[in-house]
């Protein structure tokens, strides 16, 4: 029997031919249109490309050199800082310029208390204080904090302190503590006659902490301030 020509198979339509070869997806792509069309090969393609396509979510990559912007770098100009003293308009930190001011005669007086035990206060009164004379040096300590406040408050400005006033009292329930400082400068000394309150308040505290371990420190804050551009004030 001869061979005839090979007979043609009869194509259903929708079927590839020899020449066009049907990748796996192709049937899912067509019906809903969800894959891209594949890259050229030469093409490169970052693997997150068919979602950005899809639905935008990532923001185009920053050039070479440049660096994205993260959550807390802070930014290059905050309009809504202006106002503020001692922050600047990228919103750091700065100690203020106050060489244009006029030197004035300045004062600033802070008051606290220390509260102790009816034992500590008596032996403050009496005198019997194991380390010795407890108030000698809460007093000393408190001028020594006001000449070292700038030290110790970042931006406080370094002044000349001219005067440190300090009175201790012992009441029947602690010792409270009185500071006023003086200056002929360019800013104020509240924060001088604060920090000195403080840190005689916590020189107290050291003294007498073997008889009263639950000393409180209480009540710091300035009562009165003079000079300036604002003048005297005093606390309501």
């Amino acid at each position: 029997m001869r061979n005839g020509p090979a007979a043609r198979v009869p194509q259903v339509p929708g079927d590839a031919t020899e020449e066009q070869a049907a990748s796996p997806g192709s049937a899912v792509d067509e019906a809903i249109g969800s894959l891209p069309d594949p890259p050229a090969p030469d093409q490169i393609v970052s693997p997150r490309t068919a979602v950005d396509e899809a639905i935008g979510s990532l923001p185009d990559p920053p050039a070479a050199g440049q660096l994205a912007a993260g959550p807390h770098q802070p930014q290059h100009n905050h309009p809504h800082l202006t106002g503020l003293t001692h922050i600047d308009k990228a919103g750091q930190a700065r100690m203020v310029d106050v060489s244009g001011k006029e030197v004035t005669t300045r004062s600033a007086t802070a008051t606290g208390r220390v509260l102790l035990s009816a034992a500590a206060v008596a032996a403050l009164r009496d005198r019997t204080v194991p380390k010795g004379d407890a108030l000698a040096v809460a007093r000393i300590a408190a001028i020594q904090g006001a000449k070292r406040t700038p030290d110790l408050v970042p931006l406080a400005h370094p002044i000349g302190l001219h005067a440190v006033a300090v009175d201790l009292t012992v009441a029947d329930d602690g010792v409270d503590i009185a500071v006023t400082a003086r200056t002929a400068d360019r800013t104020g000394v509240e924060m001088e006659a604060l920090t000195a309150v403080t840190v005689g308040g916590l020189a107290l505290i050291d003294m007498v902490k073997a008889i009263d371990p639950a000393a409180v420190i209480s009540d710091v804050k300035v009562t009165e301030k003079t000079g300036g551009k604002t003048g005297y004030w005093s606390r309501p």
